[in-house]
This record gives C-alpha cells, structure tokens and sequence, in this order.
C-alpha cells in the first residue's frame, strides 16, 4: 500500500510545471499554425508562401485537397483530419470541386481547382519511403520524423538511406545539429550544392563497407561532390566516379577550376556570361544550364545554418533554378526558421493586446473613459508640441517634460 501512495507521490504536478508545460505546448502550436488565430480562410490571400496544411480525410479520401487553420476548424469540425504542418506555395482548397456538394463556410467564392498546389502521400497519412502512417500504431517507440526541405515528406532516420542513425549530426544532447535535410531523391536534383565550399554542409560521420563488416568506420564532412558516370567497354554505366576537392573542371567561360572547398578562394572564377555588373558573377564558376549536372545516385544531405544564403544569384544560376523548380530556396521566408520567427512576434504581439484589452476590461465605466481619454489628450498634445518643434534639433528629456508639464496645466484648467 505505501508503494502505491510513493507511486501516486512521484506523479504529482505541481501548478507552477502545469502552467508551464501548458506554455509550451501553446507555443509549439503557434509555431506549427505561423500565428494563425483560425478566424478567416487563407483564400484571398493566394498562394501563401508558407501556412500550416490539413488534410480531410471525411471529405476527400483520396488525399488530393488541404485546407487552412480557418477551414479545419469551422468547416471541417468533427471531420477525420490530418495534420500536415506547414506546405509552401498552398492555396487553400476547402469548398472546391474535389469537395463534392460540401462548400466552405468562410469563403463560398472559390475556383473550381487550385492548379499550382501539390500534393503528395502525406494528404493520405502516408509518409516516408516506407509509406507508413505517423504515428504508427505498429510501433511502440514513436522516434521524431525527419522533414525533406524540398519535397517536404518526412522520414525515419533508418529510410534516409544512411548505414547507421549517427550519422545525422546531432550533439551531445541529441539536438539536431542542421538546419536542413534533403532526402536521396531530391538529392539528386540538388547535386550542384557539391560545388559550393563544405562549409555548407553540416559535418557527418559516415560509414562504408569494408572486407570486415565490424572495421569500416570513415569520417567525411559532406556528401560526395558532383560525379560522372564512366562507360564500360560494354557500354553499362560504372559505379559513380566522384569528383574530389582537386579535380579540374572548366567554367562556363572555358576556364579551369577547382570544385569542393578550394572553389571559394579560386581565383579562376568569373562570370557566366559577358555581361558587366557585379550581380552576374558567379559563387560556383560553372553554368548550370549547360553542365551535365545529375547523378544516378546519391545521399541524404544535412545542411548547416544559414546555408541558402550562400548560394549563387547570378542570371545563370537563378534560371537554373527556376528551371527545375527552386526558386524558393532563394527567398528566406520560404525557411522554417523565418515563419516561425514571424509566429513568435505575432504571439508577442497578441499578448501585449490582450494585456491591455483585459487592463481596460477589469475598470469600470467612468475609469475606462478616464484613460481612454488621458491617452486622447497625450497623442494630441505631443502632436501638437511637435508640429511648432523644430526638426533640425534633437528631442531632449526637458521637451519631454515640457509635454507633460503642458498637459497637467490644461488638467488643471479643466477641473
């Protein structure tokens, strides 16, 4: 029996840890919704860069439709929902031509379809290579999901194509230590970031097979640098033949450089097309646009902090990006980070309102008049103190008590 009150003592919760974890649960579902209250459907505001996604199992089975905050909400209450986080470049759907007879509640005047949405196996609860739902029920331990930055599916850490999970660069604590990852496949498409300096790249102990299955243990900083594959005397492709940090490769105008790290300091480098201005020189030295960029395989790349800013803008660049569809990679409110640095100051700010609607709220009648009109009388009478200030000299603390001193006398004179 004592061991059942020692037991019972051990889950006690004090209010102070309550409150608290409460905190923290409604901070991370700020971060999750970019500070989104749910009050009006995100239609009219287009296709938004980045907004949390739902998915409504009750009214489009086939996972081909995602609704905002707003919608899952008011129009979807009760419904199988799924939760997607957040989907660049997302327009609304709830109410379209996928939803049959059903319209949406918020906003009724909709298209028929939004075109440039995309869809993938998340809007059906799949996700990973594996396909399996999140949580699985099959599963006892749930470990935290992985989140493609492109293709932006998630992944088991054992789907992500790596020999064993300390490869993912995490820190003593376990705290992932990237900013980004890109899965194998998308990997691929993004192969040109082996020519930017490894600094880029988040450091990762990788392994590889051995005659001794036990000693194959190789440390690198970062994925394999752009390679080619080799024509056998038969004609298949051979296994890829990496580039290493010292092998030449000549730039869009025809002369040699160095890829990998050295490609930062090499003094080879200069711009992709003949055109003046400092805009058109090119980080990497080499048109994207014309070279054989693409790999039959590759690895799952975790990327540093701060990455995106360092890749190239230049004409060339830029088109290649927009060619295969990368654009967003370019535009730092498309990142992570950046929404839900915006979720954060909508929360703070929303707080600072509420402080002050209950401040009013808790004074009666005439006390609430009392300060809404002292707050009146302030904004009119700096206003007035400023439009016959001169604007050539620097406001002092005695300007300041002069607007004060002003208003008590008209204080004054009115009572």
């Amino acid at each position: 029996m004592a061991d059942a009150f020692e037991d019972d003592a051990d889950q006690t919760v004090s209010i102070g840890e309550y409150l608290q974890d409460l905190e923290e649960q409604e901070l991370e579902a700020d971060l999750v919704l970019g500070g989104d209250e749910g009050k009006e459907c995100t239609y009219s505001k287009g296709y938004m860069k980045r907004q949390a996604i739902f998915s409504c199992l009750t009214c489009t089975p086939d996972g081909n439709a995602g609704v905002c905050t707003a919608c899952c909400l008011s129009c979807h209450d009760g419904h199988e929902i799924l939760e997607l986080w957040t989907k660049r470049n997302f327009r609304c759907d709830c109410g379209n031509s996928k939803f049959g007879e059903f319209f949406c509640k918020l906003d009724a005047s909709k298209d028929v379809e939004n075109a440039e949405n995309s869809y993938n196996h998340n809007f059906k609860g799949s996700y990973c290579t594996c396909g399996r739902p999140y949580p699985d029920p099959d599963v006892e331990d749930q470990l935290e999901n992985l989140q493609c930055c492109i293709c932006e599916d998630w992944f088991h850490e054992e789907h992500l194509g790596l020999e064993t999970s300390d490869m993912v660069p995490r820190d003593e604590k376990g705290e992932p230590q990237f900013e980004d990852l890109i899965c194998q496949a998308c990997a691929i498409v993004c192969s040109f970031l082996n020519l930017y300096p490894r600094s880029i790249f988040a450091p990762v102990q990788q392994q590889t097979a051995t005659n001794s299955s036990k000693d194959k243990e190789v440390v690198e900083d970062a994925p394999l640098n752009v390679g080619s594959s080799e024509k056998l005397s038969n004609g298949s492709s051979s296994i890829e033949t990496p580039v290493t940090d010292n092998s030449p490769i000549e730039d869009c105008n025809g002369k040699t450089v160095l890829l990998g790290e050295n490609a930062a300091t090499n003094t080879n480098l200069n711009q992709c097309n003949q055109v003046a201005g400092p805009s058109t020189k090119c980080v990497i030295g080499l048109n994207l646009l014309e070279a054989p960029i693409g790999l039959e395989k590759s690895k799952t790349m975790f990327l540093s902090k701060d990455w995106r800013e360092v890749l190239c803008r230049c004409p060339n660049c830029t088109e290649f990006y927009k060619q295969k569809r990368l654009t967003f990679l370019l535009d730092k409110e498309d990142t992570i980070a950046e929404y839900e640095k915006m979720a954060k100051q909508k929360r703070a700010q929303h707080e600072q309102e509420q402080s002050a609607e209950q401040l009013l709220n808790n004074l009666g009648h005439v006390e609430k008049m009392e300060v809404l009109t002292g707050i009146a009388d302030l904004k009119d009478e700096i206003g007035t103190y400023l439009a016959s200030f001169d604007p050539s000299k620097p406001v002092t603390s005695a300007d300041v008590h002069k607007i004060f001193e002003n208003l008590a006398q008209k204080r004054r004179r009115m009572t």
